[in-house]
């Protein structure tokens, strides 16, 4: 992990013109957004974690670290055969997704590098390029990766129920309220995003 982005000072003071999201800068000063700037890492997390529990995905990833003996680089996925991908629980689409990344990383036909010089919209659809990474994905690694501080994840049901509690807005929110408070947020919806996250789950979230 790593220091909080350089933004965030500046952000915390932005966001707390809003009276709710004041209260929430308030009562979780005790972490901050963080990176571990290893995208390799972060997309095979991301790919595990998919469409399963938390729980489901913790198991599932600490297998796969064993497999990769503690090594999570592209050479040494890439040398792993399918089937003892597979025995880590992970499905088959998950194996084909896992496999096609380390390739991609080892033949270099995918640059994480070039990431740094896009915009966000460019990256989401650089990024979604590869296989299982759809654009919540590409979010995530942009977010928790490469600690862009204008990510609003809307497809990201957290954020919604999120948003739902502390605006007292309906289940699922209005498009367009969602739309508002990104305008409000901006250009630091990372950083609004990471504290409506803490308000419905104490222990901060890490892609």
């Amino acid at each position: 992990m790593s220091k909080p982005p350089i933004y965030w000072s500046k952000a915390v003071k932005f966001l707390s013109k809003d009276k709710i999201m004041k209260k929430l800068i308030s009562k979780y000063k005790d972490k901050t957004l963080t990176t571990r700037k290893d995208i390799f890492l972060s997309l095979c997390k991301s790919i595990i974690g998919q469409q399963i529990s938390v729980a489901a995905a913790n198991s599932v990833f600490l297998k796969f670290k064993k497999e990769c003996r503690g090594k999570i680089k592209p050479k040494v996925v890439n040398a792993i055969t399918s089937g003892r991908l597979k025995k880590c629980g992970l499905s088959r689409q998950k194996v084909r997704g896992i496999k096609e990344l380390a390739k991609k990383f080892v033949n270099k036909t995918f640059n994480p590098r070039i990431i740094k010089k896009m915009g966000d919209e460019d990256a989401i659809l650089y990024l979604s390029e590869l296989r299982q990474i759809g654009r919540w994905s590409a979010e995530m690694i942009l977010l928790f990766t490469y600690n862009r501080s204008n990510i609003w994840p809307i497809q990201d049901i957290g954020l919604l129920r999120a948003i739902s509690n502390n605006y007292k807005k309906s289940y699922l929110p209005p498009m367009s309220y969602v739309n508002r408070l990104k305008k409000r947020f901006s250009p630091y919806c990372s950083v609004a995003t990471w504290y409506l996250w803490r308000s419905i789950d104490d222990e901060p979230i890490q892609y």
